[in-house]
């Protein structure tokens, strides 16, 4: 999000972090703040405020992190069925070349479909198809597509449907925390802004007490 600091957000909260605790335990600073009005509570609501930003933008890193780790379950499953299916799926249209009734049955007529929903769908029909009728069964056993085979794809649909709707879940999660980290990183950024802009004016004849709240004096 665009802040008034060209600076990282982790960057961003280290510098307000330190200017914060430097207003407050730099005797000579603190004086000079409350001299004109920013006394030590008005400080004490500046560093809840970072807190509340800090925590903010932690969770954020977290969800951020499960997501990934749920977005790379779900593709390994995905892909694991994936290949499984295909090469059943290409033995099956050999097999049943000649057997229209029995190749629309197991959705093998024309492209795998794209879409994640379609060739779920697709996949679901191959084996559940398979596993309820006794003569394609057999017909698929002739090229290596066993019962057991049939059932470990079967198995894995509800695997890659569970897993994708955990990445999903995750993946809300995370654009909640990001809009949540996004609405406290820009109350503190208004915060600090004004803090340095009333920093300056209470510093104006020490310009080196600056550096200790962040901000590069230059000369």
């Amino acid at each position: 999000m665009t802040t008034h600091f060209k600076k990282s957000e982790a960057e961003f909260l280290e510098q307000a972090r330190v200017a914060l605790d430097n207003a407050v335990n730099q005797s000579e600073i603190a004086s000079a703040l409350a001299d004109i009005g920013y006394t030590a509570e008005i400080i004490t609501a500046g560093k809840t405020i970072y807190t509340e930003t800090r925590a903010a933008f932690n969770l954020n890193k977290t969800e951020d992190d499960e997501t990934s780790d749920a977005y790379a379950a779900f593709s390994k499953l995905k892909e694991q069925l994936y290949d499984m299916h295909f090469l059943h799926r290409k033995k099956a249209k050999v097999i049943f070349r000649n057997d229209h009734i029995s190749a629309d049955k197991l959705a093998i007529k024309g492209s795998l479909p794209q879409s994640y929903v379609k060739w779920i769908e697709a996949v679901r029909k191959f084996y559940t198809t398979a596993l309820a009728d006794e003569g394609i069964q057999t017909k698929l056993a002739l090229l290596a597509i066993t019962t057991e085979k049939l059932n470990s794809g079967n198995d894995l649909v509800p695997q890659v449907e569970t897993a994708r709707a955990g990445y999903l879940r995750e993946n809300g999660e995370s654009q909640d925390a990001t809009k949540a980290k996004d609405a406290a990183i820009g109350k503190l950024d208004d915060w600090m802004f004004d803090f340095y802009a009333v920093a300056k004016i209470a510093l104006e004849e020490k310009p080196q007490l600056l550096e200790a709240l962040g901000i590069i004096v230059k000369g």
